[in-house]
């Protein structure tokens, strides 16, 4: 197979940005997501967006982007409300979606922070030229950009190469080459590295530094500077020396603070703190019950051995051997790619291994078949609760709160006990000011606590997570690390696939973390502490 190089793109042409009283808010939502902003971006400027979770960023970027709606004086078509001006080298963001593609450039590319929501066809190749062909590019050009933007990215594979065998951060970077394709003039970034591994992420930092550092000959023998940049991102550190400018956003208020970097983050910090955002050189410190006798006492729920597991049909991880104890965690850990998701599939009871044995014990399986994987659904939903990598794949009902009451019903929980468990899920999770909203206008971080909260709903024995933690600020990130500290002290046995090398180390370092490498072609046969 050729692998494409990484390389360059063409560079694009940058756009300017102005917001006057800006204001945003969902259809069927009271409070306003995004409200009196006042914003000036020029061009070629690159904006790191900060602000607590839920505060209106990724609303903002997808107004940017020209992909809210209010209706266009026909409110009833349109999917919100809208007040102020948003524009893009003076024209309307939605008027500049539609009307400003010239030659086959794009004024806007967004790049999700769902990639999975980013690909649409089979072939990874064809996913990069859909976009293109949306936008009217000639054909003859077309494979070449595509060509170009998979090697900007570095994408490991050729143009053939099957979509539904990509793993989530592979998915991101074809994404990233979707958007790069594109050559757009405003670059929006919504939390672009939260499922990436380190390697990843710092590859995928430096393809984006490459888009936005090109120059282009405007014609008068200057060069102006590369596309304008709009980066939502939780952890800022990473990003500093790629920014010129901070600006943090207040629920429902517009700016709180704008300016160089450094300057923000000194001036601001202890507020900044506050609100949640992940500062430099301030790690978060969780408190982490440690385990006791009684946890080293108790029996195990589960076991796998020699266990194997297929994305697509084509095996990923061979040879697992796990035992999983209450009280204790198993982080599934490797680079992007290994089988973990699909890993935490076949452990959640979700698809049948390929290979080998995966038995709950009688503990656990109270009565049923030993093979999670044969149960029923209301047999599963009570002994292992599953949170997927992708929230909105769990989502049913139309409001949050009516999201918590699905699984306990499933499981026959009296209707008492159903709304005291959903109350407090909401309130502990920060999203009781949410309980009448639909689940899928909720922010990233926002969905990721509601997912979570539907697998607790039913307090199963053994929860299965899938990046638990990501599009979380530092404050929500804390009391999400804290429950599932709570839950490990209170008997529940976890399994946790995930890139977050903080919550690695708050489990191990508790006492309660355990650690299973996942290689590229299989896993290894033990679980291995790492500190």
């Amino acid at each position: 197979m050729t692998r494409l190089q990484a390389g360059p793109v063409a560079a694009p042409v940058p756009v300017t940005v102005r917001a006057r009283g800006w204001g945003w808010r969902y259809a069927a939502r009271r409070a306003w997501a995004v409200r009196g902003l006042d914003l000036d971006i020029e061009a070629g400027e690159r904006v790191l967006l900060l602000g607590a979770s839920g505060a209106g960023k990724s609303t903002l970027l997808a107004g940017l982007a020209g992909l809210l709606d209010s209706g266009s004086g026909r409110p009833d078509q349109g999917t919100g409300d809208e007040e102020g001006e948003l524009l893009l080298d003076g024209v309307p963001a939605r008027r500049a979606r539609r009307e400003g593609v010239t030659e086959g450039v794009a004024r806007t590319g967004l790049l999700l922070q769902d990639p999975q929501a980013q690909t649409v066809l089979s072939r990874a190749g064809d996913d990069v030229a859909f976009g293109l062909e949306n936008h009217a590019v000639p054909p003859q050009e077309i494979w070449p950009r595509v060509d170009a933007a998979l090697r900007a990215v570095a994408f490991p594979y050729a143009r053939s190469h099957p979509t539904s065998q990509l793993s989530g951060g592979e998915r991101q970077r074809l994404a990233l080459a979707g958007v790069l394709a594109l050559r757009p003039g405003l670059l929006l970034l919504d939390e672009p590295t939260a499922m990436l591994d380190r390697a990843g992420a710092e590859l995928l930092r430096h393809h984006v530094a490459t888009a936005v550092l090109a120059g282009s000959d405007r014609g008068d023998g200057a060069v102006a500077r590369g596309a304008t940049m709009v980066l939502v991102e939780h952890r800022v550190e990473p990003w500093l020396p790629l920014i010129d400018r901070i600006v943090v956003l207040e629920r429902e208020g517009g700016v709180i603070a704008d300016g160089p970097p450094r300057e923000v983050l000194e001036r601001h910090g202890d507020r900044l703190a506050r609100e949640g955002v992940w500062l430099p050189r301030r790690p978060p410190a969780p408190r982490i019950p440690p385990p006791d006798a009684a946890d080293d006492r108790a029996g195990p729920l589960m076991s796998a051995h020699g266990l194997a597991v297929t994305r697509a049909g084509i095996p990923v991880v061979t040879g697992v051997d796990l035992t999983l104890r209450p009280g204790r965690v198993t982080c599934l850990v490797g680079p992007n790619g290994v089988g973990k998701s699909t890993l935490a599939l076949a452990l959640a009871g979700l698809v049948p291994p390929a290979g080998g044995e995966l038995t709950a014990t009688p503990r656990l399986a109270d009565g049923a078949d030993p093979r999670p994987y044969r149960w029923r659904p209301r047999q599963l939903v009570t002994r292992i609760g599953t949170v997927f990598q992708d929230p909105q794949h769990q989502f049913v009902a139309g409001t949050v709160a009516a999201e918590l009451t699905v699984g306990p019903r499933q499981a026959g929980i009296a209707q008492p006990q159903i709304a005291a468990r959903a109350a407090d899920l909401l309130a502990r999770l920060r999203l009781d000011r949410l309980a009448q909203a639909n689940p899928f206008t909720l922010s990233g971080g926002e969905q990721r606590r509601l997912s979570v909260a539907t697998a607790l709903a039913t307090r199963p024995r053994v929860l299965v997570l899938d990046e638990p933690t990501f599009g979380q600020d530092a404050r929500t990130w804390v009391e999400l690390a804290e429950l599932l500290g709570e839950l490990l002290a209170d008997g529940t046995a976890m399994v946790v696939a995930t890139h977050d090398e903080d919550l690695i180390r708050v489990m191990v370092s508790s006492g309660r973390g355990d650690v299973l490498q996942l290689g590229q072609a299989a896993a290894t046969d033990s679980v291995t502490a790492v500190s």
